[in-house]
């Protein structure tokens, strides 16, 4: 899905910026086309309770960009996409592992930029009734819709807490842009994010490629438990690298942030990169996640069943591999 909903916004961000990006054009469009014409796999292991009683800590990767992470009695969304279709256009290629209908209550949606397959508008009105909260980057609102919960705009840095929840907006290196014609005004609707509740830290990418925000971030949120880390698309890497992290950079990231644990998503499409990447922080074999050098990466650890588990003092992890 993420390599057919990117290819809304590229095309038109590619016919004004360069000759060479503009070959890529036919390529994406003609992916895009192939895969409307599959259908959709399913997921043979849905959750129908996602909630663990007494969990301190615990993620289940929905798909894509989409995780549901439970903080205790807190529950957060990342970038919830359960439609069919991204932008009306691009069909989804895996069905999301987790029913809209089988969420808890949401204390906050996270929606960390605005293109189709991170901010789906049908999704969060398929949500609605669950959502408390709903919080965008800044300039985000401007393509919120009115729904019945309420919603807010974080700049850089700026801190949103109810509750003893507390979001900060982190820095990223994305682009802000929904069409790509609003590009030139849409310049900061994108973000990174970082949650704290009851003792426990856990860092949201978004979509982002490799830089000096996760050590600024690290700066400032010393102690993070878990983080969640997007990798691909990934190709043409000289293009790509600005604004998408591959394998190894994941590793970097993790590294830079001094988490505990990581999980990549979506950990499916790093097989589109042409040379294969031995370990990095997705598509490791199944058990411990490794490293660029080999080694296992600090603190990440990963069975590779469907809905497997990895707890930890009070925390787990669950990721479904779809």
């Amino acid at each position: 899905m993420k390599a057919c909903a990117f290819s809304l916004a590229l095309v038109a961000a590619l016919a004004v910026t360069s000759c060479r990006m503009a070959t890529l054009i036919p390529r994406i469009l003609g992916r895009t086309i192939e895969l409307s014409f599959q259908d959709i796999r399913p997921v043979p292991r849905k959750l129908a309770n996602p909630v663990r009683p007494g969990a301190g800590l615990a993620v289940l990767w929905v798909g894509h960009a989409t995780a549901l992470v439970q903080l205790g009695d807190k529950f957060i969304l990342t970038d919830p996409v359960f439609t069919d279709t991204v932008g009306q256009l691009s069909k989804r290629l895996v069905e999301p592992g987790l029913l809209p209908e089988n969420l808890p209550p949401i204390d906050a949606v996270l929606i960390s930029h605005m293109h189709f397959d991170h901010l789906s508008q049908g999704s969060l009105e398929l949500i609605e009734s669950k959502v408390k909260n709903l919080i965008v980057p800044q300039r985000g609102l401007i393509y919120v819709p009115g729904y019945s919960f309420r919603s807010w705009e974080l700049a850089r840095w700026e801190r949103w807490e109810q509750g003893g929840l507390r979001i900060t907006a982190v820095p990223v290196r994305h682009v802000g842009f929904r069409y790509g014609m609003d590009g030139s005004w849409m310049t900061t609707s994108y973000t990174g994010y970082v949650v704290e509740y009851a003792g426990h830290t856990v860092y949201f990418g978004g979509d982002t490629g490799y830089g000096q925000g996760f050590r600024a971030t690290a700066a400032r949120f010393p102690k993070i438990d878990l983080a969640l880390l997007p990798i691909a698309p990934i190709e043409p890497r000289d293009f790509m690298c600005r604004v998408h992290l591959d394998p190894n950079d994941a590793v970097r990231a993790f590294v830079d942030l001094r988490a505990r644990y990581l999980v990549p998503n979506p950990f499916r499409y790093v097989r589109e990169r042409r040379r294969r990447v031995r370990g990095g922080a997705a598509g490791a074999p199944a058990g411990r996640s490794r490293g660029a050098s080999g080694r296992p990466a600090r603190g990440a650890r990963r069975r590779g069943a469907a809905g497997a588990r990895v707890s930890w003092k009070g925390m787990a992890v669950r990721a479904s591999r779809h």
